[in-house]
C-alpha cells in the first residue's frame, strides 16, 4: 500500500468508529450504559456527559442504573435524560436514578432500523468524502510532479479498494445491528 494512503487509513477508521458509537446508542432491546452515557445534562454551571458525573450500570436485561457521585447531581441526571427526548423514563429513586425499558414492539424496532440505515447512509457519504479529499491530494501531488502518472493511477486503485473495504465494514456492522434490534 501506498505510504501516502496508510497515513489515510485512520480517516477512514474514524468514520467507522464514530458509526460504532452511533450503533451502540440505538436501543435493542437490551439495557446498555450506551444509550445514556453521552447525554448532556447541566452540571457545575457547564455542560456534561451523564458518564463524567455518574457510574450507569446495567442491573438486568431490562434496567439501567445511575448512580450520580455526586448525590446533588440526581435530578439533573433525571431532567437531562427527560429531556434528551430518547424515549425512555427516568426515575428518581433515593440519590440513583433508574431506567426501565419497555418492552420493544414490532413497530419500535421499525423504527430503530430506519435511524440505523439512516446512520449507515451517513458513514457510507463520509467514507467517500474521505475518499474525495484523498483523491484530490493525489491529483495535486501528481500536478506539483511529485509523483508520476503510473504512481497515480496506482495510489487511486489501492485508494478504491480500500474505500470498498471500509464500505463493506459499513454494511456488516448495519447488517448484524439489524439483526439485534428485530430479535425479540
Amino acid at each position: 500500500m501506498h505510504a501516502f494512503l496508510v497515513s489515510h487509513k485512520e480517516d477512514f477508521q474514524s468514520v467507522v468508529d464514530h458509526l460504532q458509537k452511533d450503533f451502540n446508542a440505538l436501543r435493542t432491546g437490551r439495557a446498555s450504559p450506551a444509550l445514556v452515557e453521552d447525554i448532556k445534562i447541566q452540571a457545575y454551571g457547564a455542560i456534561m456527559d451523564i458518564k463524567s458525573v455518574a457510574s450507569i450500570m446495567t442491573q438486568d436485561a431490562k434496567t439501567l442504573v445511575i448512580e450520580p457521585w455526586d448525590k446533588s447531581m440526581t435530578q439533573a441526571i433525571e431532567k437531562g435524560i427527560r429531556e434528551a427526548n430518547v424515549g425512555i423514563n427516568p426515575a428518581v429513586d433515593g440519590s440513583t436514578v433508574r431506567i426501565s425499558l419497555p418492552q420493544m414492539t414490532e413497530e419500535n424496532r421499525r423504527h430503530l432500523v430506519k435511524q440505523m440505515k439512516e446512520r449507515e447512509e451517513e458513514a457510507k457519504v463520509s467514507a467517500r468524502g474521505v475518499r474525495e479529499n484523498v483523491r484530490e491530494q493525489v491529483m495535486a501531488m501528481e500536478k506539483a510532479k511529485e509523483i508520476g502518472e503510473d504512481e497515480k493511477f496506482k495510489t487511486l486503485d489501492e485508494l478504491d479498494k480500500m474505500t470498498k473495504e471500509y464500505t463493506t465494514r459499513i454494511e456488516d456492522m448495519a447488517t448484524k445491528k439489524e439483526e439485534e434490534i428485530m430479535t425479540v
